[in-house]
């Protein structure tokens, strides 16, 4: 009993000291796998979690990304929408058929920092599962605005749809959240006289 104390003692006396000092923070690199880290060290660091059979680093586990997707698009002056050519085989081309389809207001209807977000899925068939849903909209838009938007947005997703996916890339794809971002910082046109 006096030797189960004693070692409680010491292991007290030692760690009391470790555990009391501060430590400056450290900056985490998730991504350096020659970084192992022990209870014992200092600073913050990766954990990895490794089987007793397993070499040593082992590779920490990342998370995985999640499943939605989101792109931003950006209205330029000299846009005008076209429908995607031939098969989409991968996010990125999807994602440059989205902007190649849209087609942003006209100058004279133009509202400076307008912003809209709209979220929606795919079928493997290219065709959306149901109407976009409205995510945001910028808080200073006059409802005369947010249709005008909304307007370009769904003639945008109907100029893309359905979407010529290929095989593989319809059945990756399919019933994915998508979230679409559509910025606008034109300035306006004003009416000439």
């Amino acid at each position: 009993m006096r030797s189960a104390c004693r070692t409680g003692v010491l292991f007290i006396a030692i760690m009391t000291p470790a555990m009391l000092d501060s430590y400056p923070a450290a900056a985490v690199d998730p991504l350096d796998l020659a970084a192992p880290c022990s209870v014992f060290d200092a600073a913050p660091c990766t954990p990895s979690f490794c089987g007793v059979f397993e070499p040593w680093p082992c590779i920490p586990s990342l998370p995985s990304i999640g499943q939605g997707l989101r792109v931003t698009i950006a209205s330029r002056i000299t846009e005008g929408g076209s429908a995607p050519k031939g098969p989409v085989n991968s996010l990125r081309e999807l994602y440059a058929a989205l902007r190649a389809c849209w087609e942003p207001p006209p100058l004279q209807e133009v509202s400076h920092g307008m912003q809209m977000s709209v979220r929606f899925s795919f079928k493997r068939t290219g065709e959306i599962v149901a109407p976009p849903r409205v995510t945001y909209t910028s808080s200073d838009a006059d409802p005369e605005t947010r249709r005008i938007y909304g307007r370009a947005i769904d003639a945008a997703l109907e100029r893309c749809t359905p979407m010529p996916f290929s095989e593989k890339m319809g059945a990756a794809i399919a019933g994915r959240p998508i979230s679409i971002r559509f910025i606008d910082n034109r300035k306006p046109q004003s009416p000439r006289l």
